[in-house]
């Protein structure tokens, strides 16, 4: 779908630009390149009195809590990185942005996200971050559940699998709302709600 217009009250929603998730190796795009394009986004969104939503993830040291259930996967608990879980400098330190934090996949299950955006009156979120198949799709997921309009700038999110990246971008995020490039998403006319 081509993108069409912001809402008057969108908001841009960071996922997992973080210390100790941004040096990965990601692709198609770089943690700096994910980096560098939400910094803009970011700038655009504060300029125009737009909320910005920095939603970082972290865990206990000893796991206690993370997300229980068996999986084939190893969890994500036990020791980090001091700092690991603190947001990259280019986007932190702006008083006026919320910070999220999460101990799940997605944005929204078990944080206030919800809250803070209703009682801003967002009715559109544009979402960037890593990894594309993981964090950023399960908030664009329940971000469209929750029946916020979803925008996602996809060269401004990447993955540690290219193919997970496309198929999120190719066949999922279609489904969830529109697609397009971080200079797109700026360039986007804000429109009357209806």
């Amino acid at each position: 779908m081509a993108l069409s217009a912001l809402d008057p009250r969108t908001a841009v929603v960071v996922i997992d630009l973080q210390n100790g998730i941004v040096g990965a190796p990601t692709a198609p795009h770089t943690g700096p390149e994910v980096v560098a394009r939400t910094v803009g986004l970011a700038d655009a969104f504060r300029a125009h009195g737009l909320p910005v939503v920095l939603v970082r993830v972290t865990f206990a040291p000893d796991g206690a809590d993370v997300v229980p259930g068996r999986t084939e996967a190893q969890s994500p608990g036990g020791s980090r990185p001091e700092g690991w879980d603190r947001i990259v400098d280019e986007l932190a330190g702006h008083p006026e942005d919320i910070v999220v934090t999460k101990r799940n996949w997605g944005a929204f299950h078990g944080t206030d996200l919800d809250v803070q955006l209703r009682r801003r009156g967002v009715t559109q979120i544009v979402l960037t971050g890593v990894a594309t198949n993981i964090g950023v799709e399960s908030t664009a997921r329940a971000a469209h559940e929750h029946g916020y309009h979803v925008t996602l700038a996809t060269d401004a999110m990447s993955d540690l699998d290219p193919e997970a990246h496309g198929n999120s971008v190719e066949r999922i995020f279609p489904r969830l709302g529109e697609t397009g490039t971080a200079a797109e998403i700026v360039e986007l006319p804000a429109k009357s709600r209806v």
